[in-house]
């Protein structure tokens, strides 16, 4: 991912090994990552059991907050393709009894109708 698409905001896609290897301790028994995705600090892992949200705080980015979103909790999802001026998609999760969603952006190099399969998956378990 390149600094000025991090900057932005924008997530790109990293291994799911790599990120096994970065966030073992994180994993229940049996949890496996299907996919991960990067911000410039932050992370979000989709999980065979869960979404997990990262989010590195402060300047150093020591202080991490793991946030833990069971699939059965989300109430519905949406996604906004990339067009011709706008160059991201956009994913919005709504968690039940949250009336503001979650939102994340992609970079043109993640394909988001996987994402959007991947959720449409595990939410409709």
């Amino acid at each position: 991912m390149g600094v000025l698409g991090g900057m932005l905001g924008n997530a790109s896609k990293v291994d799911p090994a790599q990120a096994t290897a970065e966030f073992a301790r994180l994993l229940g028994n049996g949890e496996v990552i299907h996919a991960a995705y990067q911000l410039v600090r932050d992370s979000f892992l989709f999980t065979n059991k869960r979404l997990i949200l990262v989010d590195k705080q402060g300047i150093t980015g020591k202080k991490v907050e793991y946030h833990s979103i069971l699939y059965k909790s989300i109430s519905h999802f949406a996604v906004e393709t990339a067009g011709n001026f706008d160059l991201d998609a956009e994913l919005k999760i709504w968690i039940s009894g949250n009336m503001t969603p979650i939102q994340k952006q992609f970079g043109k190099g993640v394909d988001i109708y996987e994402v959007q399969a991947m959720l449409t998956h595990y939410v409709a378990m």
